[in-house]
């Protein structure tokens, strides 16, 4: 288990081109870029105020090749929590995600106490290859929570990082949305975006 510290890991896993980055530059920084350049490995902070303390939200960006497995499994040993990005417009980019879930539950002894979103990139684009429906099974085999987003549209990003932070029962988190507080029934206090 990662130690107990102000930073809480969150790792973005996917195939090439599913838009990892551009869901954490949109979520980080509000923007969104139409070019794909291949990410190696990027790391985002985003201060949050846990519990009247300041902790940082480290967001690990990972490559979509697997060209590194020992950074992936380092960023696996150290991360808190996991979003399992693929393009719904790619069956192949959802079966790539297969094994990188049976490495995080290796890596951590299992995940039913590890916050884990499975999560449909470009739900704005029509020619679709993975359903809904198809997607939502997949997550309820893995034992995950499933969302649609759109980076490019910003559906669903902010929404995406809250329900991951609300996933967590180790710490209270929680991001503020159109400026109300979303709470959840099993914390203690509130975390906010600052």
């Amino acid at each position: 288990m990662p130690e107990q510290s102000n930073d809480y890991r969150v790792v973005v896993f996917g195939a090439g081109g599913v838009g990892k980055s551009s869901l954490v530059l949109r979520f980080v920084k509000g923007t969104f870029r139409d070019t794909y350049i291949p990410t190696v490995e990027d790391t985002y902070r985003q201060v949050i105020s846990c519990d009247k303390s300041v902790c940082t939200l480290q967001i690990t960006d990972t490559t979509g090749s697997h060209q590194f497995p020992a950074m992936q499994r380092l960023s696996i040993s150290k991360g808190h929590a996991f979003i399992l990005v693929f393009s719904v417009t790619s069956k192949q980019s959802l079966e790539e995600l297969g094994p990188i879930h049976q490495l995080i539950a290796q890596i951590k002894g299992g995940v039913e106490d590890i916050p884990v979103m499975l999560v449909g990139n470009k739900c704005d684009e029509t020619q679709r290859e993975v359903d809904t429906r198809e997607a939502q099974a997949v997550a309820r085999e893995w034992k995950c929570s499933f969302m649609e987003t759109s980076a490019k549209m910003n559906h669903n990003v902010k929404e995406l990082f809250q329900e991951l932070l609300t996933l967590e029962t180790r710490r209270n988190m929680s991001l503020s949305i159109d400026g109300k507080q979303k709470r959840t029934e099993r914390v203690k206090g509130k975390c906010t975006l600052m």
